[in-house]
């Protein structure tokens, strides 16, 4: 079955067509510069544009950067505020003619990897957490998901809240170089070891891609792996995610 699947972040909206029995991208990855600001008129705008590119009329499945219950957010990260309560499932479905489906971006980028990537076969509590604009978290246990579980939002024990000192965004902004910036991940991942005890960490996101550039900083007693979707592994689950609401 094919999917148009698509990451909504708060610096781009990335679209493909997926072959949710593969995983596969079946067209090329378009990319739009997320609105700002990112209300929601403006961003199913976007989504609107997306589906003119693919030419596209069948389901889109959508992984948002909030907690999303029952297709209405109930939190808005490097988004507009005015997302918090609107139906974005209804918003979107309107807005491309197509019917929606939307569910927490990392719970999207979980999804994929559970289904196609490290994640299966693996028994135990697998925690995936994507590493972008924010720190986005996924939860599973023997397969199963706890949905939104939004962790990247803890303050850690130097009373920072974690996005703000170990996200991709926050590395940029304080110019740090790989090992400085892994070194506070690192901070991040053994409070998430203290509290879960997962058997597996799958990295996701865009620093992913650079995790040759700061695993030597990661002292922990978990596996840890970078995606095998690298930073398609958003796409790749909300698609899966449209599919299993159809």
């Amino acid at each position: 079955m094919l999917v148009l699947g698509v990451d909504i972040g708060g610096s781009g909206i990335k679209g493909a067509i997926v072959n949710t029995e593969t995983g596969e991208l079946v067209s090329e990855r378009h990319r739009i510069d997320t609105p700002q600001p990112a209300t929601p008129e403006a961003v199913a705008a976007v989504l609107a544009q997306l589906v003119v590119h693919f030419h596209w009329n069948g389901p889109v499945g959508c992984g948002f950067p909030a907690a999303v219950q029952h297709g209405v957010a109930l939190t808005a990260s490097n988004i507009s505020k005015e997302f918090i309560q609107t139906d974005i499932d209804k918003l979107f479905s309107e807005a491309t003619t197509c019917a929606c489906f939307n569910v927490n971006d990392a719970d999207a980028a979980g999804l994929a990897e559970m289904h196609f990537g490290h994640g299966v076969g693996q028994s135990g509590v697998v925690l995936l957490v994507t590493v972008g604009t924010g720190l986005g978290t996924a939860l599973f246990t023997d397969g199963n998901l706890l949905p939104n579980t939004e962790l990247g939002h803890i303050f850690l024990e130097n009373g920072v809240k974690a996005e703000r000192y170990a996200s991709d965004a926050a590395r940029k902004i304080e110019d740090l170089g790989w090992k400085t910036w892994g070194k506070r991940f690192n901070i991040y991942l053994t409070a998430m070891e203290r509290l879960f005890w997962p058997d597996l960490i799958i990295l996701g996101g865009g620093a992913s891609k650079k995790f040759d550039k700061f695993q030597d900083q990661l002292a922990l007693n978990t596996p840890v792996k970078p995606a095998v979707f690298l930073n398609q592994a958003g796409i790749v689950g909300a698609a899966l995610f449209a599919k299993s609401k159809l």
